[in-house]
């Protein structure tokens, strides 16, 4: 079975100098949080090769109950894990939350005020807001929620522009193709981004909670149940929080 957009980001992290016989693990991780588990894997070290498979949460689900070879899964939500650890697909007892992402409103070729009101940004003169495609991506349910609650989804109806997973939501500001996205907070808080973001209060969306959960290809891996372990120490957690992520211990 093929499975499209598989390989995103491979990287062996083979620290000191024993032979080279890594095991290896396939995690497939939600595209929010791609840069930060490539962090992640080189903080685990190892003799571990560990392959990152990234996409949207919905579409690596679907991979994933059609018999996809992954150990470990990252989603951008709870509920997916916990329906694969349902159908037992994944071992429930390993579900646990990894970090709860921030949604932002951004432009890049803006400067906008922290304190600004959305609505007032939002205005008749926006042609296109870009989010992730809420069927598919938690990131695009939180922007669909946020803008529900802020009385104006009708009005921004026909000007929506959506990516499969919030990682392209990002693409089509950065290209030009949309004036404002609502996308991660992790996407935009690097010094180097261009244009500036207002973070979207949390009280607008439901959490978005990006949690783990062993797949039962993984089960009988050392390297997938060792990464799990460590993505929930204290060490992983505070270089999530450097990511922009909430990362309670």
């Amino acid at each position: 079975m093929r499975f499209i957009g598989r390989a995103i980001f491979v990287l062996s992290a083979l620290a000191g100098t024993g032979p080279l016989c890594a095991e290896s693990v396939a995690v497939a991780v939600a595209a929010n949080f791609r840069v930060p588990m490539q962090a992640l894997v080189e903080a685990f070290g190892g003799h571990h090769e560990v392959t990152l498979i990234s996409g949207s949460t919905g579409g690596l689900y679907a991979q994933i109950v059609n018999g996809a070879p992954y150990d470990v899964f990252i989603a951008a939500d709870s509920e997916r894990p916990r329906l694969l650890g349902q159908s037992g697909l994944a071992a429930a007892a390993t579900q646990f939350t990894v970090a709860s992402g921030q949604l932002v409103l951004w432009s890049a070729n803006r400067e906008l005020q922290p304190n600004a009101d959305i609505r007032d940004l939002l205005g008749d003169d926006i042609r296109f807001l870009a989010i992730a495609n809420p069927a598919l991506a938690p990131y695009g349910e939180a922007a669909r929620q946020s803008l529900v609650q802020l009385g104006i989804w009708e009005k921004f109806a026909s000007r929506l522009v959506y990516g499969t997973n919030v990682a392209q939501a990002y693409a089509m500001v950065a290209t030009g193709n949309a004036e404002f996205g609502l996308v991660a907070l992790s996407q935009v808080m690097d010094e180097k981004t261009p244009g500036s973001y207002v973070i979207v209060p949390s009280t607008l969306h439901e959490p978005i909670n990006q949690d783990a959960i062993l797949l039962n290809r993984g089960a009988g891996n050392p390297a997938a149940t060792s990464l799990i372990e460590f993505l929930s120490s204290s060490p992983a957690r505070s270089l999530i929080r450097q990511f922009g992520y909430r990362a309670d211990l």
